[in-house]
């Protein structure tokens, strides 16, 4: 185990630049309007793929470089607390890799030639299929729920860190 208490600058730029997406993309998926068979994607949809990917490719990267630099738990914290962060984080990545890859999964079955903010195509995952996109939705929206749950959980948890216990726990991922 590493003896490094603190994230560093490149874990707190990938934290912060994946808190700022989601910010974005979840009233883009939300407020854009609904999409039928044989529709074509418009730009609310090729802005929220687009934003997707970089989520997607922000949490391998992070994922990888949480890994490879790990931080050491706060041992002032009692066990149960440190099992259920670690619990939340890992289930950070797992729904956040979920509700990416679905969404991805759910243009191509719907068939869509979508590309990265119109500059690159983006190679499709699968065939058109209108069942297994049927599904795949599903899944993605029960992700994506169940996502802004865990994120709510982690958010109530650092916001009691900063003013219940007090511990400098959340200063460990604020910037600076």
């Amino acid at each position: 185990m590493t003896d490094r208490l603190q994230y560093g600058t490149t874990a707190k730029v990938f934290h912060w630049l994946i808190v700022a997406l989601l910010l974005v993309q979840y009233p883009i998926g939300w407020l854009m309007p609904d999409l039928h068979r044989n529709t074509k994607p418009g730009a609310p949809m090729i802005f929220h793929i687009s934003f997707g990917i970089t989520i997607l490719l922000l949490i391998v990267l992070r994922f990888v470089w949480r890994l490879t630099h790990p931080v050491a738990p706060e041992r002032s914290l009692p066990p149960w607390q440190r099992l259920s962060s670690e619990a939340v984080h890992w289930l950070l990545y797992v729904l956040v890799l979920a509700t990416t890859v679905t969404g991805w999964l759910f243009a191509s079955f719907r068939g869509w030639a979508v590309s990265f903010f119109y500059l690159l195509p983006m190679p499709m995952l699968s065939s058109g299929n209108d069942a297994a996109g049927k599904t795949i939705d599903g899944l993605h929206q029960d992700s994506e729920w169940a996502l802004l749950v865990v994120i709510g959980i982690h958010v109530a948890a650092a916001l009691a860190h900063l003013f219940i216990y007090r511990d400098r726990i959340m200063q460990r991922m604020l910037p600076g």
